[in-house]
């Protein structure tokens, strides 16, 4: 005979699988997470940071093809395998696109591409830079999926490789968030009176001052740079737990399990932490992943504006940035793209926040 569990988390868990929208969301946010982290794995252009620039094919439509040369560099790095998945290859080799070439008394002879119906350079090359002075395997036709930027970097490579920051900033965002409001809330609701008090002023001038302003504060305040605008996020966004955090402390700490708990000679500690936050945290999860999409929308701003993730990194909101006057340049996709996947992103998160709020309702 079966046992079938009746617990909240079970059937909070069937209700969840009964979301559609929620269950396809979730699976989409792992698909990306997983993209974020193994983004050199399947980015075509594996270099640190996806920065190979070709000027000479900058902004080409998806779908373009082009012969590319590739010098090798007599400068040798090494480089393990682990450091080369996760924060890509260190590239030595010189890379050309060309329209032709031949090969001609021990000289490689080649035409750099010159778009707009113009005629190249003509260049030539000795072939003992190639290993056994033969150019076969360095001479490849690349296809460019999503076309190229202004800096004729590959844009699916910028995709994949940006798709990283503005993931993971929700983790490290949210986790902040949590640790702080989480705390500060705890503290507040559970003591009441002065403590209350001061924690609650604070709260309300935090939530005074606009978000992106107090964001754009700390980060000058803490320079420009990756892990900064991580920080600074995180620190805006923990007032909203903490207010939640305070009120569903407030309601909780007088029924009877935690008067119990009391009569017992619980220290303050142990309640707060094994009686009390295990029976609020539903509506914490909830806003949770409302401040996922929050931290991306933030971070793409930052970005946007030029004080979030640092060229050569790439970052959705600072590929906006370089190509929004494409829009009306005929080459519109250059800032579609990216901002359909911020648009992805955050969608998805928000219908993961309704599909959790509906699951962890106990009402229904």
């Amino acid at each position: 005979m079966s046992y079938k569990s009746n617990s909240l988390k079970y059937l909070a868990l069937q209700k969840f699988k009964k979301n559609f929208w929620g269950v396809f969301s979730f699976g989409f946010v792992v698909f990306v997470g997983i993209i974020s982290v193994f983004a050199y794995v399947f980015a075509p252009d594996n270099s640190q940071y996806a920065n190979q620039m070709h000027l000479s094919i900058h902004s080409k439509q998806p779908g373009f093809k082009v012969l590319m040369l590739i010098i090798p560099s007599q400068l040798k790095i090494e480089q393990s395998l682990v450091d080369k998945i996760f924060f890509g290859t260190k590239i030595t080799d010189t890379e050309t696109p060309i329209s032709e070439y031949n090969v001609v008394e021990r000289k490689l002879t080649y035409t750099e591409y010159a778009s707009d119906g113009l005629k190249g350079v003509e260049k030539s090359v000795d072939l003992e830079v190639f290993p056994n002075q033969s150019v076969d395997g360095f001479i490849k036709e690349r296809t460019f999926l999503f076309g190229t930027d202004k800096y004729g970097r590959d844009l699916l490579s910028r995709i994949l490789v940006g798709a990283r920051i503005s993931f993971f900033i929700g983790f490290v965002a949210v986790f902040i968030s949590l640790l702080l409001g989480i705390l500060m809330g705890s503290i507040a609701g559970y003591f009441g009176g002065k403590i209350d008090a001061m924690i609650m002023w604070i709260i309300n001038v935090t939530w005074s001052i606009p978000t992106l302003l107090l964001v754009i504060a700390i980060t000058l305040a803490l320079g420009k740079g990756f892990w900064q605008v991580f920080i600074a996020v995180g620190l805006t966004m923990w007032v909203e737990v903490a207010r939640v955090v305070r009120g569903q402390v407030i309601s909780v700490k007088e029924q009877q399990y935690v008067t119990a708990a009391r009569a017992l000679g619980f220290n303050d500690f142990r309640i707060i932490t094994k009686h009390i936050l295990p029976n609020i945290m539903a509506p914490v999860i909830v806003i949770s992943a409302a401040n996922f999409a929050s931290a991306i929308l933030i971070e793409s701003g930052l970005s946007f504006l030029g004080i979030g993730a640092q060229p050569p990194m790439a970052s959705w909101g600072a590929m906006i940035k370089d190509h929004y006057n494409y829009i009306i340049l005929g080459k519109p996709y250059l800032a579609i793209i990216p901002g359909l996947c911020i648009m992805s992103l955050v969608m998805a998160f928000m219908l993961i926040g309704n599909a959790l709020r509906d699951a962890l309702d106990v009402k229904s």
